[in-house]
């Protein structure tokens, strides 16, 4: 019963609504998202800072907003621009009062495929567009080339900033109720894409490779590339990964595996095994 209490808010009442007053507000707030970035939580700190407005006019109880603000401190990293869609998803989800699971489901399976599909929008398309118009007419001498680079890229971001804001509020007040008929399903989805979106970030982001040959007589063997990848690629990060993960169960804080992290690089490249 504890376990349960633990995972679901106090207060069910849903009497609240969140104005668009307050998801400007939000909003305003997501450009701060990375400005206390680091290794450990990446852009949670931020992310908190910006749903806070929503999360305290939503609990009431002290405990609901102490219990929510915890969850929100968790792991987050998505892409700036576009991290509006999800806050707004996420705070029509708490104004419903879902369960604390099926939230952070959704925010994990929603960050990362924004992360990706904002770099392709934003540095890949409309940066380089932007910005060719404007050298192009700082180049012939007009002022007005740094002017219209800034406006172009700014009027597209915050359209989108704030636009996604309420889309992203008005798509989950709407789905709130397919939502709880199917809560159950919903949760497990979430974490099924979530568990597939941490496995890419493993296989995408740990580089772990070992130069390691073993030698029998004539013949030598790659222990990488004969062994390990035939087992299964990416075997040696999913390996670490989950040794972290094991470390962190068993008390380890984010600190103390980076510095194991920086000692087992040095010493198995200094070893020539990595």
């Amino acid at each position: 019963m504890e376990s349960k209490n633990e995972n679901v808010y106090t207060d069910q009442s849903t009497d609240v609504s969140l104005t668009k007053k307050d998801l400007n507000k939000m909003a305003w707030r997501s450009l701060l998202l990375q400005a206390s970035f680091n290794y450990e939580r990446m852009q949670a700190a931020g992310w908190l800072y910006s749903m806070a407005p929503a999360l305290k006019k939503i609990h009431k109880k002290k405990e609901d907003l102490s219990k929510s603000m915890k969850m929100h401190l968790e792991f987050f990293n998505t892409h700036p621009f576009l991290v509006t869609f999800v806050m707004g998803i996420i705070s029509a989800m708490e104004e419903n009062k879902n369960d604390l699971q099926t939230i952070r489901g959704i925010k994990v399976a929603t960050m990362g495929p924004l992360g990706g599909i904002g770099d392709a929008l934003f540095w890949l398309t409309l940066l380089p567009i932007s910005a060719g118009i404007g050298a192009s007419l700082a180049v012939e001498g007009s002022i007005a080339g740094p002017i219209i680079f800034l406006l172009l890229f700014n009027i597209v971001h915050f359209s989108l900033r704030f636009g996604l804001m309420h889309y992203g509020y008005q798509t989950g007040v709407r789905s709130i109720s397919k939502l709880k008929e199917n809560t159950k399903k919903v949760s497990r989805a979430a974490n099924i894409v979530g568990l597939s979106v941490i496995g890419g970030l493993v296989a995408s982001y740990i580089s772990l490779k070992t130069t390691l040959v073993i030698n029998a007589g004539k013949a030598s063997v790659a222990l990488q590339g004969d062994v390990l990848d035939k087992i299964m690629p990416k075997l040696l990060p999913a390996l670490y990964a989950l040794l972290m993960y094991w470390l962190l169960k068993r008390g380890w804080s984010p600190i103390k595996l980076i510095a194991l992290t920086v000692v087992f690089g040095v010493v198995g490249k200094y070893l020539t095994i990595l």
